[in-house]
């Protein structure tokens, strides 16, 4: 079976031919960051606008990288939600157009299903049931993986994600875009222990995530220090805000699996490419007996073959579209 993936839910427009679920025949990305960096963030016209540029010249690749022609292929599978509208709209509108136009069916995704999915393209062995943490710049989720296409939210974040409290955090202290990376650079060379940062919690469940006290608390010692003159130690702020982050993920995720009975815990989005988090998880499900699973850092980021690798196991569960397939900002991975 060889499916397509294509993913343009943000700023990488990219796509991939994965064979049989879990073997990557090829993976084109085209990033944008250099073009948002001077913005520090993410411009969505400008985003939308490159995926229109990009689009055709990176699925050809993909096409080309795998040796396969579109004859070849089983199913086109694209990212439909959530993210940003119009940038969603350029890849399920060539994603139907395609699949129209070489008669193949057309496989909707949901983005965080997508991440999780890396985890299988890493681990062949790795099946539902288990537990995943996902955490990138816009989500934060614990979630009951089910099956390969029925997911459960058991924890979610209330205000902003893990990702975005790195980011913004990171440009406080005046990295540039994305920061995320540059605290976990700057990490190597702090002292965890040098700034004592808060872990929001909130009322309702004990398994939400609330991120924006933290980065809160973050930039107010910036603004502070710099209206005294005093020069805080960047590279012990990166590694107290790193260790803050990992240890809030990591100990929901630990208390979630506890109390639903998970064995299997997985690692999975954007953050999940963080040392920190990586560590903090691994030797927390080491400790505590659980098996820990967590993709490949190349997998980490937005890319098509996570797209391709849901999409296929959509496809065996009879999930298809037709050309009514819209494009969605904003879904509930439990809605799906």
């Amino acid at each position: 079976m060889l499916i397509l993936g294509i993913e343009s839910s943000c700023d990488e427009t990219a796509a991939s031919v994965v064979k049989d679920c879990r073997e990557i025949l090829s993976s084109v990305i085209s990033t944008q960051i250099e073009e948002h960096k001077k913005y520090g963030g993410v411009v969505p016209e400008i985003a939308s606008r490159r995926h229109c540029e990009n689009i055709l010249g990176v699925v050809r690749k993909a096409l080309d990288d795998a040796n396969v022609t579109l004859d070849d292929l089983d199913g086109i599978a694209v990212t439909y939600a959530p993210g940003l509208i119009g940038a969603l709209l350029v890849g399920v509108s060539f994603a139907k157009s395609l699949a129209m136009a070489c008669n193949k069916p057309l496989i909707p995704v949901h983005h965080i299903a997508g991440h999780i999915a890396t985890n299988y393209l890493t681990h062949k062995n790795l099946e539902p049931p288990y537990l995943c943490i996902v955490a990138s710049g816009g989500h934060s989720h614990i979630i009951e993986v089910l099956s390969y296409t029925k997911f459960h939210v058991i924890g979610r974040t209330r205000d902003d994600a893990a990702g975005e409290c790195f980011d913004k955090c990171a440009r406080a202290m005046g990295f540039p875009y994305p920061g995320g990376v540059h605290i976990d650079n700057a990490t190597k060379n702090g002292n965890a222990s040098a700034f004592k940062l808060p872990h929001p919690t909130v009322a309702g469940n004990e398994f939400d995530f609330s991120f924006s006290g933290l980065k809160t608390s973050v930039i107010n010692m910036i603004h502070n220090a710099s209206q005294k003159n005093i020069t805080l130690d960047t590279n012990d702020l990166s590694a107290s805000i790193q260790k803050s982050i990992s240890d809030i993920l990591t100990e929901k995720t630990i208390n979630a699996a506890k109390t639903f009975g998970y064995k299997k815990i997985a690692l999975a989005g954007g953050v999940s490419a963080n040392t920190g988090v990586r560590a903090a998880l691994s030797e927390a499900c080491e400790r505590e007996g659980f098996e820990f699973y967590m993709p490949e850092k190349f997998l980490c980021g937005d890319n098509g073959a996570m797209i391709a690798c849901q999409g296929s196991y959509n496809f065996l569960a009879g999930i298809t579209a037709d050309e009514s397939l819209n494009a969605v900002a904003s879904l509930p991975i439990d809605m799906i």
